[in-house]
């Protein structure tokens, strides 16, 4: 029996793979780069973390995926998704597509996809000065305010 993918797509981290991965990691990626540029903050500094944070979450699913193989003692799914947190969701995804690793976990993809989309949301609401979040917050102090 070969064992072999019949499609080249379907080899652990094919090009086309990493391809469409990298594609949808620079589309993710707009809105966040966006706010930051509209922070002013200093980017040797920013881009400094994002690496660190990102090679770091890397690192932790190449890791978890070798200690999955071998039947060793994992990294756990809460340290995974606290690097994601932390920022380093960009490598969280390149390394699920290329590694084929927690990309077919459905609870694992769902705390993930939340993470990303969080992300999005701070961006987006940022760019616009906050709107969403001021909505919330003064809905809470009036909810708060009711109950006293």
């Amino acid at each position: 029996m070969n064992s072999k993918p019949s499609h080249p797509s379907q080899a652990k981290g094919g090009a086309r793979t990493i391809v469409v991965a990298l594609l949808v990691l620079t589309g993710l990626s707009a809105l966040p780069v966006m706010a930051l540029f509209r922070l002013h903050w200093d980017f040797r500094w920013i881009g400094i973390y994002g690496l660190v944070i990102n090679a770091f979450t890397y690192w932790s699913y190449a890791r978890d995926k070798e200690r999955a193989e071998a039947g060793e003692w994992r990294i756990s799914e809460r340290a995974l998704h606290l690097t994601e947190l932390l920022g380093g969701w960009p490598a969280a995804l390149l390394a699920q597509r290329r590694l084929r690793h927690k990309c077919s976990k459905g609870s694992y993809q769902f705390v993930f996809w939340l993470i990303v989309m969080a992300y999005q949301f701070a961006a987006y609401d940022s760019l616009q000065n906050w709107q969403f979040s001021r909505v919330a917050l003064n809905q809470v102090e009036a909810i708060s305010a009711h109950h006293q």
